[in-house]
């Protein structure tokens, strides 16, 4: 299932694909899956994580 976020996010993933609260379905860049979950940092800062190969970015 796919993680939605709401906001300005074309310039990170391109065109987004839209998820049924209207927010966006993130893919993996490595996998193009579309199985990404949202991960808070040590930080505050916000990363990904793919949960189909594991990659993760920020």
């Amino acid at each position: 299932m796919p993680t939605c976020i709401h906001g300005e996010v074309d310039d990170l993933l391109g065109p987004p694909a839209a998820c049924a609260t209207g927010g966006v379905a993130f893919q993996c860049p490595s996998c193009g899956s579309s199985h990404v979950a949202q991960v808070l940092g040590d930080s505050g800062g916000v990363s990904f994580v793919c949960t189909a190969c594991g990659h993760s970015w920020s």
